[in-house]
């Protein structure tokens, strides 16, 4: 089901809600660029292992009302807008990739309502990191957060010319990332299913313009507004040990500060893995038991996990 949420300040917000409508509510934040259609466990499992799906595009991204100079800390006002609307009263969050700060901000600012918080590939802050939080990082994804700070104008002409070739193209993206994806990655993406998704999810994200694209690269390369050591909820942190797009490092620099967070590097992995383990996460999320009984209930693989 999609339906569209106002905001306190009156903009609109594009939800889609999956799964069982009385399961357990579970938000998910969706990567950059991305949208509420982005790649999710089929239906049939989120209704086995009651969960109640809940996902929206950022502002600027798809049917979403742009929110100019926004945040990573803006999320949290929405997210608690769109609970409000259905009914939720508190509810777990997970984020990937791009979406993995936001899901974080959530957990710091909405200590009453938010019970678990799971990040996947995600970044950590920029200017906590220093100018290690691009060592490691895929050239273009390099580049895009350097102009964030240095020429926006720069970034969104960029920014605007990739949009319309998705536009005219949706499957350009991923031809266009392709130098950067390792061949763990290619091999999710041959997956026909994640592909039309992922593809889907682009097409929807920049349907309208680039705003919601260039947003979130201005919010994630700028200071969050929020410190993740202040987390005080159960966090599950995933990373791929061969992720060049958002590196390792900023999984382990997220994991050495929160206080109660789990770390899973996995070995062989990298930025699209996290989409064949994502069922584990949202089961985890959204339930009452260990890890270990969540990936039972998942029925999926355990994952390996390093060291850290």
């Amino acid at each position: 089901m999609i339906r569209t949420v106002l905001t306190p300040d009156g903009r609109r917000l594009a939800v889609a809600e999956r799964g069982d409508p009385r399961g357990a509510p579970v938000m998910l934040f969706h990567g950059t660029p991305g949208s509420r259609l982005g790649p999710v466990p089929r239906a049939m499992t989120l209704h086995a292992t009651g969960i109640r799906l809940l996902s929206f595009d950022r502002p600027g991204f798809g049917e979403s009302d742009r929110l100019p100079g926004r945040s990573v800390a803006s999320v949290a006002a929405d997210a608690e807008a769109v609970a409000d609307a259905f009914g939720i009263g508190s509810f777990a969050v997970l984020g990937r990739s791009g979406g993995g700060p936001h899901a974080l901000a959530c957990a710091a600012l909405l200590p009453e309502r938010v019970t678990k918080a799971a990040a996947m590939v995600p970044l950590a802050p920029r200017d906590a990191m220093g100018e290690t939080w691009f060592s490691g990082m895929t050239p273009g994804n390099a580049e895009d957060y350097q102009q964030a700070v240095t020429d926006p104008a720069a970034l969104r002409r960029t920014l605007d010319e990739r949009a319309a070739h998705i536009r005219a193209d949706p499957a350009s993206l991923l031809a266009d990332i392709d130098e950067g994806l390792e061949p763990a990655d290619r091999a999710v993406i041959r997956q026909a299913n994640i592909r039309q998704e992922l593809v889907r999810a682009y097409a929807a994200a920049v349907s309208r313009s680039a705003d919601g694209w260039f947003d979130d690269a201005l919010a994630l390369a700028a200071p969050w507004g929020f410190d993740p050591g202040d987390i005080r909820v159960p966090v599950y942190l995933w990373h791929g040990a061969e992720d060049r797009f958002s590196p390792i490092s900023h999984t382990r620099w997220l994991g050495e500060r929160i206080p109660l967070a789990t770390v899973d590097l996995e070995a062989s992995a990298s930025h699209f893995s996290a989409l064949l383990r994502m069922p584990q996460v949202i089961v985890w999320s959204g339930a009452r038991v260990s890890w270990d009984a969540a990936v039972a209930l998942s029925g999926w693989p355990g994952i390996r996990t390093l060291e850290v």
